[in-house]
């Protein structure tokens, strides 16, 4: 990706007449001609001075026009340099405020209140919300390998809690089904009581101590399938709760954009790329915004995603809440928003006074 154009790079008029443009698209979406913003400058600019204007920053790629005749849109660039330094945010509202701390009141577990969060964040901001719960760390009880082909197999862990998570995999070449017998049974012989981030140490000791007593391919299946439930990065989500694809639906969408939303949602459904959210909110301090082609989830459907970390009483990043829309998104008003949600669910995990 090409660096971006610092704002010192524009002169005052390029600079307003690109801010006028990004102001005009987040509200409207549609696109801005030069006549239009004759009529907002402050100064007396001909049209053809505008549409001059309107050329070079297409040409440093911060717009671009849909028709010839069109008038121009900001590209993912140009919003990226807006966000980062023009966009003004200030505080959340008095009356987003009371919506956010009621949706959390009297809630009877975190699951509740991450599902009333999702709620709320897709009912305030008319877009999809997005909110990856907690990892829980609850005790193993028993694992088990079934082989479903020579290239497939699926592993099968219960908690004591009663969980049951359900993995596909593929072994190692060779493995047979009687190894993997032995491979879970000399797991479910150590691992039980532990939780899976003990356990990662566990295995390793063992397979140490017993280095000679376990065939190779029971080794390699050993620590594939520790990997496949220990290799997540801290406070990997085990649930995504995602509120409002009906927003993302306008009545007068077209087939473009009707498509743009189909191939979101199944990136969602797939979970792909879930797992990078908290890593990437882990790069930067509060909320984040990631546009368009910027986050690899939404590459394709070229929407735009707000989202937020929020932590445990350990100051450890636990799950994450975010609002996910077209890229003419009120920033302005969603960064705040999922900002202060954060706050509040941090504190509701932690236990602490709201």
């Amino acid at each position: 990706m090409s660096q971006p154009t610092p704002l010192s790079d524009l002169n005052l008029r390029s600079r307003e007449v690109f801010r006028l443009i990004v102001e005009s698209y987040l509200d409207t979406g549609e696109p801005v001609g030069s006549r239009t913003l004759s009529r907002q400058l402050a100064e007396q600019v001909s049209a053809a001075t505008i549409r001059n204007t309107m050329q070079d920053l297409e040409h440093l790629g911060l717009l671009n026009s849909p028709h010839i005749s069109a008038g121009r849109l900001p590209t993912h660039r140009g919003l990226r340099l807006f966000v980062d330094g023009l966009l003004e945010i200030g505080g959340v509202s008095g009356m987003d405020r009371s919506e956010i701390e009621k949706s959390m009141e009297d809630t009877p577990d975190i699951q509740a209140a991450l599902d009333r969060a999702g709620k709320m964040l897709s009912g305030l901001t008319q877009g999809a919300s997005l909110v990856l719960a907690p990892k829980t760390e609850s005790a193993i009880k028993h694992i088990e390998f079934v082989s479903l082909a020579p290239d497939r197999a699926l592993v099968v862990l219960v908690t004591a809690d009663g969980q049951v998570e359900n993995r596909i995999f593929t072994p190692p070449a060779g493995m047979t089904p009687s190894a993997m017998r032995e491979a879970a049974n000399f797991l479910n012989s150590v691992m039980e009581g532990h939780t899976v981030d003990e356990f990662r140490n566990i295995v390793s000791r063992e397979i140490a101590k017993y280095q000679s007593e376990l065939d190779i391919l029971s080794k390699n299946l050993i620590e594939m399938g520790v990997a496949i439930w220990a290799d997540a990065p801290d406070g990997a989500p085990e649930r995504l709760i995602v509120r409002g694809r009906s927003n993302l639906l306008e009545e007068n969408a077209n087939e473009d954009e009707l498509e743009r939303i189909r191939l979101l949602f199944d990136d969602l459904e797939r979970k792909r790329d879930l797992e990078n959210l908290l890593s990437l909110t882990e790069e930067g301090d509060g909320v984040r915004v990631f546009i368009g082609s910027e986050n690899k989830l939404f590459s394709l459907s070229g929407s735009s995603l707000v989202v937020s970390p929020y932590m445990n009483s350990d100051r450890k990043i636990v799950g994450a809440v975010g609002v996910i829309g077209p890229t003419h998104l009120n920033y302005a008003r969603i960064v705040p928003i999922v900002d202060y949600t954060a706050q509040l669910m941090g504190r509701l995990v932690s236990g602490s006074p709201r």
